[in-house]
């Protein structure tokens, strides 16, 4: 018996199918983190595809703790309003979204300092992060 197609509950949450999308980085924001209409597009296309639940990419809770300068943010009321009109074209399709909160630590590639919790690179093609 095949479930993949059958709604899927998880605790209060009904989602319509059991097909989820993985968080992927598109590195397709603006240089301070805000989504654009490539996020639009991208996650509401796989809304109308029939994903169940969707996570949006590691999205930044610090701008210093970005993988690179184009990653999401969710630092500031400014990312608010974007990342809105993706989560109600998600939710107009009947799915569910998520998100990847995230912080780079030591991987972080953005200009200036980066932190994590000890002062060790990762490699030697990368800074020494600050504590």
């Amino acid at each position: 018996m095949v479930k993949l197609f059958e709604p899927f509950s998880i605790r209060t949450i009904e989602l319509k199918n059991r097909i989820v999308m993985s968080p992927m980085c598109m590195y397709q924001a603006e240089d301070d983190g805000i989504a654009t209409d490539f996020h639009l597009v991208h996650y509401t296309s796989r809304a109308i595809g029939q994903v169940g639940l969707i996570i949006l990419e590691a999205t930044a809770v610090v701008p210093e703790g970005r993988i690179t300068n184009k990653d999401l943010g969710i630092w500031s009321d400014e990312h608010i309003e974007n990342l809105t009109k993706i989560v109600s074209n998600v939710k107009a399709y009947g799915s569910k979204a998520g998100i990847q909160l995230a912080h780079a630590g030591r991987k972080a590639t953005v200009d200036g300092d980066t932190y994590a919790p000890s002062s060790i690179a990762f490699s030697e093609m990368y800074k020494t992060p600050l504590e």
